[in-house]
Formats: structure tokens, sequence, C-alpha cells
């Protein structure tokens, strides 16, 4: 994040994160399910984090012409599921709301309809292939330091699971107000 964008220190320090959290939120799938581990809440971080790292690693392949969008749509569509079933599957298993879950269902799939929309919109989505990059992959970077704060207990009760977040936000700002400043109009959170 630090690095020179572009660069080969910055592409092969992104790649050693991507494959990192890709690893790390398929192991946590995996121990969600595993007997005595079972963790609806931990398999669904897992989809979670791995959907603000993937789409933001197939963000650069965005500045292309002529792409093909089934495997970002799909992708999408899983976090949407994904969300809903964040919010539907404590109700059911418990009689109760997990907030934590339903934030996190929230944010996921509100990314995921805006990036469906977006990609209705292929020069739109060709001209701010950088924002998302940069969005999602932060995005991801909070993903693994929000489990890390809280795994540690960093923070008393939740706010272990907010604080990164905010802090996070921050920095998408900056990054954000820095790239519109180069490149005015390609705003494709908008």
């Amino acid at each position: 994040m630090v690095t020179k964008k572009g660069k080969t220190i910055h592409k092969k320090s992104g790649l050693i994160f991507f494959y990192s959290m890709m690893l790390s939120g398929i192991i946590a799938m995996v121990v969600a399910v595993l007997p005595k581990h079972e963790s609806p809440f931990l398999f669904a971080v897992g989809i979670f984090s791995l959907y603000f790292v993937l789409t933001g690693n197939r963000a650069l392949n965005f500045k292309r012409k002529n792409l093909n969008l089934k495997i970002d749509q799909l992708i999408s569509i899983i976090m949407i599921i994904t969300g809903i079933l964040m919010v539907l599957l404590p109700i059911v298993l418990t009689k109760s709301i997990n907030i934590i879950l339903v934030v996190f269902a929230i944010i996921g799939m509100i990314f995921s309809v805006q990036d469906l929309m977006l990609f209705k919109k292929p020069e739109q989505l060709r001209k701010g292939w950088l924002k998302l990059h940069l969005g999602k992959m932060i995005g991801g970077y909070i993903s693994a330091t929000t489990a890390f704060v809280v795994v540690n207990d960093f923070f008393p009760s939740f706010y272990g699971w907010f604080i990164p977040g905010i802090i996070g936000g921050f920095i998408i700002a900056y990054w954000m107000r820095k790239m519109n400043k180069k490149t005015v109009g390609n705003n494709v959170y908008n």
C-alpha cells in the first residue's frame, strides 16, 4: 500500500498479499466446517474477506477492452447470497440477530450490487479500474486487520470489529481523493 504503484515491488508484494489472503480465507472456511469447530460466522467472514481481495485483484482486468464479466458477476452474486445468509441464518438457528454479521452483510451486498450495476457500463468500468482495485484491496486489508485485532483482543467488546474499518475507510478516502485529483470525472462509486 505504501510502495509506488505499478513498480515491481508493488506488484510482487501485492501478489504475496493476494495469495496470502486467499489462503487465509480458504483456511478459515475449511476450519469453519471441521467437526467440533463448526462456525457459520467464520465461514461467512472467510467469504467476505475473499470477496474483497478477489474482486480487487480482478479489477486489474477491467482496463482491457472486450471483457468477459461472467466470473465477476458470479462472485458478486455469491456475495449477495452470502450476505442474505449472514443475516438470516443466525435468526433461524439462534432466534437472534448478530449485529456484526448484519453490518458485514450489508457492506458486502452494497458493494456487490454496485459491482453488478457497474458491469453494465463497460466504459466507466474501464476508466475506473484503478479505483476499484485500490478500494477493494484496501477492503481486503481491512478484513485481515479486523480478524487480527479481534482474535488478539486489542479492543474491548465489539469495538475491534469496527475500528479497523473506520481507519481503513479514512485511508480509502485519502487515496480516492488523491486519485480524483489525477483523473477528474472517473469516480466509479458515483
